[in-house]
């Protein structure tokens, strides 16, 4: 199981604390694998793109144009977090229905 975060998101340490096994990637530093960020656009469409970060805010209207995989390409850090590659299987954010999910 990968987490896929950043070590100074609040969301993200509880995610990894409540998942010891889990092999942490931090974004900022490691990126994440165009395979795996394909496979989530996919799957989880424009909600992958935090619209609420701070990264988000900053950028201008030209960059917030451009397509979400080319952003987040650019700017790991507009992911939405945790993302959490278990088998295969992504889920995305630590609401309540990822935790369910993950413990059974």
């Amino acid at each position: 199981m990968q987490l896929f975060g950043l070590r100074t998101c609040d969301t993200c340490r509880k995610a990894l604390k409540s998942l010891p096994e889990a092999a942490f990637v931090d974004v900022r530093a490691d990126g994440v694998p165009a395979e795996v960020l394909a496979q989530a656009h996919a799957q989880f469409g424009d909600a992958l793109v935090n619209t609420r970060s701070t990264t988000w805010r900053n950028l201008g209207d030209a960059e917030r144009a451009k397509p979400a995989l080319s952003l987040l390409a650019e700017h790991p850090t507009l992911m939405k977090r945790p993302l959490i590659n278990k088998d295969g299987t992504l889920y995305l954010g630590w609401g309540k229905d990822v935790q369910v999910a993950l413990a059974s």
